[in-house]
């Protein structure tokens, strides 16, 4: 074991320590705090859903339960649209990850559906590549997350005309360009993208959960902002960007696990 591999396994540790102000706020008192033309972003956001709903079926939503996904969750329970929802259990969730599912699934009008990764394949990788091996190389981190995301997500996509996505142009430079409306693999795939809240900041996602009171991840308490899988997400401390959390032992890697990478 290399003594990189060393460090990013102590890293694992203390990666979900967080300063002792973490639990003096929530995320609600920290961040919620509407764009002055936030009423408009709603309205956008809902006609484009209705629209999905009304003229792309079969249409679902990808949720990962972070707070984006919960927001539109709960706007397709209020106007009660025909738009269920899929969850990827990854087989490496954190645990406040599987007890919001679990809360989700007993509340939602929308039918929500887990989808898991292959036993055999996730058996055969950590055999093989040991159970930590994401921290060895981009290439095996790329793999397991083909074996526990990509794989699940081509089944529960399988058959629909449409998908819904909590991506946010504010998210990432990676993201900068996120439309309401994306259509760059229809042609391949035949799937249309929508992505509702393309226009909201992480102050608008936050005044709406705290309007609303919707149930979500308790991680965000403790400042996790994009929250994965368990061993591939931290904290992140002031001033660091939105997805530093993400798969922060890859200095230069853009932090997308492929379930968005465009073709």
């Amino acid at each position: 074991m290399t003594r990189r591999t060393k460090t990013m396994n102590s890293s694992l540790i203390s990666s979900r320590q967080v300063p002792a102000k973490a639990t003096a706020q929530k995320a609600t008192e920290l961040h919620a705090k509407a764009s002055p033309d936030f009423t408009a972003k709603l309205a956008e956001t809902e006609a484009l859903l209705q629209r999905a709903a009304a003229e792309f079926k079969p249409v679902t939503q990808a949720s990962s339960l972070g707070a984006e996904d919960v927001v539109i969750t709960h706007i397709v329970n209020r106007l009660r649209l025909d738009i269920p929802v899929f969850v990827l259990d990854t087989g490496a969730l954190h645990t406040e990850t599987l007890a919001l599912l679990e809360r989700t699934q007993a509340h939602s009008r929308a039918p929500v559906q887990v989808y898991r990764p292959e036993q055999e394949s996730v058996i055969w990788f950590i055999r093989n590549e040991g159970q930590d091996a994401m921290y060895k190389s981009i290439q095996l981190r790329k793999a397991c997350c083909n074996i526990r995301k990509m794989e699940p997500l081509a089944r529960a996509l399988n058959g629909k005309k449409a998908w819904v996505t909590g991506l946010r142009k504010e998210q990432s430079n990676a993201r900068a360009e996120v439309p309401l409306q994306d259509n760059s693999e229809v042609a391949s795939k035949g799937l249309h993208k929508f992505n509702p809240l393309a226009n909201w900041t992480w102050g608008d996602v936050w005044h709406y959960i705290a309007e609303h009171q919707v149930d979500y991840n308790p991680l965000h308490d403790q400042f996790f902002p994009s929250i994965g899988c368990a061993p591939c997400t931290r904290a992140i401390s002031l001033g660091e960007e939105f997805r530093a959390g993400r798969w922060w032992w890859e200095d230069e890697a853009a932090k997308e696990c492929g379930l968005h990478v465009k073709s």
